[in-house]
């Protein structure tokens, strides 16, 4: 991985007109045959929200998937956070 996609990306999206705390995070992981695994998690903060994870052939794969999930939360009002 590079250095922009290694660790986890934490997003947050905080409007308190419309009741909005949502948070998002994205990781990849290796798998144990050679590929790997974004996993996504999501939902209200405060909650443990959903996950689901997608494994691809190449981490290369996994990289480009991840950076077009980035792409469409940022588009989406959503903006990094401290993991913390």
């Amino acid at each position: 991985m590079e250095n922009g996609e290694a660790g986890s990306v934490h997003f947050r999206r905080i409007e308190p007109s419309q009741n909005m705390r949502r948070f998002y995070t994205l990781s990849i992981q290796p798998t144990l045959f050679g590929g790997a695994s974004v996993i996504r998690n999501w939902g209200r903060i405060g909650t443990n929200g959903q996950s689901m994870i997608e494994t691809f052939d190449s981490e290369d794969d996994a990289v480009t998937a991840s950076m077009k999930l980035q792409h469409a939360k940022r588009r989406r009002g959503y903006r990094a956070s401290d993991p913390a």
